[in-house]
């Protein structure tokens, strides 16, 4: 994970002073960019509301490492109100009174699923998750873990260029109105 990092002449810097150039311009590359949308629009369709669905987002990114779809959430979950001291504290959810039984069942279900490869998603977990989701909203959920997943795995080896985001951007790349691709 870059620990500090900077943008100079489209490429990244990190924290030793190494210059990454960004690898691959994704977005030229619209249907592949449209595949992973769909992904996430089954989030959307099944209930899972906007804002929670950002923090999952930036969780789960913070968790990757992926500096780009960090800016990109937090900027987004900016622009749609959420608070400064709630995203700060994201990382450290577990240990702050800011989020809902609802997110928090949200955020632990995403953690576990991103490291589904050292841990299996225990009974206990499911159980507890599903007093605050019916089922097709953890469908939705799921899904919507899936896609910042699949996103992270595209921005980190093609290195998106970190800071350049504006909220807006995405859908207006993809041509949906409807929602932002991640």
């Amino acid at each position: 994970m870059l620990l500090s990092a900077r943008v100079v002449n489209g490429g990244t810097v990190d924290a030793t002073g190494v210059v990454m150039p960004a690898r691959i311009d994704v977005t030229k590359y619209p249907d592949a960019l449209r595949a992973l949308a769909g992904v996430e629009r089954i989030a959307r369709s099944k209930g899972i509301e906007r804002k929670l669905l950002l923090l999952i987002k930036t969780r789960v990114s913070q968790m990757n490492g992926c500096a780009y779809c960090i800016d990109m959430h937090t900027k987004d979950a900016r622009a749609e109100g959420e608070t400064e001291q709630r995203l700060y504290e994201l990382s450290a959810w577990r240990e702050t009174p800011f989020y809902s039984d609802r997110e928090r069942a949200a955020l632990e279900w995403a953690e576990t699923l991103t490291r589904i490869g050292s841990h299996h998603v225990s009974d206990e977990l499911y159980r507890r998750t599903l007093e605050h989701f019916t089922e097709e909203e953890l469908v939705g959920l799921t899904f919507g873990v899936i896609a910042i997943n699949c996103w992270n795995r595209v921005a980190i080896p093609f290195r998106a260029e970190v800071g350049s985001y504006q909220p807006g951007a995405a859908e207006a790349l993809l041509g949906s109105g409807e929602q932002r691709p991640h």
